[in-house]
């Protein structure tokens, strides 16, 4: 590896998670028009059309069964991963969806130790793995101390965090073929819209049976076709500049770099960084919407970062494989 391809891939990391860390703004305002499931289906829509026209190229496979990798790849880390955070976050806090999903690093070392024969789980690893948990758990609570536990919200977290791990796995497998990173990513949107189709039937089946029932469906899966509605919030310039952002920004160039980095820096190195982005998500509502952060905040953000470097300690002999 050398050293420049490395410093890139760090900086792809790091400005990913700085992306991703700012996302809840934008999808905060969207869902005043939107369900989760719309959100989520027109988000990655943009994302596999602005890769199309970045990268108007066809991808072809050496050999078909690699295609499996990008299934699996487009259901764990973009249609289930989204789809259960989201509905996480409407069964429990926040607070405890960002400490759970936070986990996703341990399982991503634990997945690649078994199946790719990596060596990752290292007591600094460790260390650094629970330092870091610590420190996201204070920032994430922010001064709150009172924790509630829902189970269904806490294991949709949980199974959140399961599938960046399988995600990740998928990755290291895509990253081992040698393909273009830009078409690579937009093959795994291409699967993730197509296993987000399931879902939309679902909510139109039900959405029939509410209005039968003479009740409201669940507003995280509902599909809206009212003209009116569609023709006022799709007329708004705001919800297109947040579905852009969310589309072309956080997805399409933020999992293409993503997607580089863990190729450049190595999977399991890039994940650890995600502990971050609850630091950043705090910081960047203290500056751009007046949101207060506590001393215990700002405790937990320093914890965290030193969680990283510990996680990074290793020999001298595994640095730079």
């Amino acid at each position: 590896m050398t050293k420049n391809r490395f410093v890139l891939g760090v900086a792809a990391a790091s400005l990913s998670i700085f992306i991703w860390g700012i996302t809840f703004v934008s999808t905060k305002y969207l869902l005043r028009s939107f369900s989760s499931y719309e959100i989520l289906v027109l988000r990655f829509l943009l994302a596999y059309a602005g890769l199309w026209l970045l990268r108007p190229k066809l991808l072809r496979l050496s050999e078909k069964k690699h295609e499996i990798y990008f299934v699996l790849a487009g259901l764990s880390g973009v249609t289930a991963y989204q789809f259960m955070e989201n509905l996480a976050i409407s069964h429990t806090s926040a607070s405890n969806v960002s400490i759970i999903v936070s986990i996703c690093p341990i399982f991503t070392a634990i997945f690649s130790q078994i199946f790719l024969k990596e060596k990752q789980l290292t007591p600094s690893f460790v260390l650094g793995f629970l330092l870091a948990i610590f420190g996201v758990a204070l920032v994430s609570f922010n001064g709150v101390v009172e924790l509630h536990f829902s189970p269904k919200g806490d294991f949709l977290a949980l199974g959140s965090a399961l599938c960046w791990g399988v995600y990740s796995l998928c990755v290291s497998k895509i990253n081992a073929l040698k393909l273009d990173s830009i078409q690579t990513t937009r093959r795994i949107f291409f699967w993730a819209v197509i296993l987000m189709i399931p879902i939309g039937i679902f909510s139109l089946v039900t959405n029939a049976s509410a209005l039968q029932a003479e009740s409201a469906p669940p507003s995280q899966i509902a599909v809206i076709f009212d003209s009116a509605v569609n023709e006022s919030r799709f007329s708004n310039p705001l919800n297109w500049l947040n579905l852009c952002f969310l589309g072309l920004g956080a997805s399409a160039f933020c999992f293409a770099a993503w997607n580089f980095a863990c190729d450049s820096v190595g999977t399991v190195r890039a994940t650890v960084g995600i502990y971050l982005i609850p630091v950043v998500t705090i910081v960047f509502a203290y500056f751009a919407l007046g949101e207060s952060i506590s001393l215990m905040g700002a405790a937990g953000a320093a914890i965290t970062i030193a969680g990283l470097f510990v996680s990074e300690i290793k020999k001298d002999t595994d640095e730079h494989r």
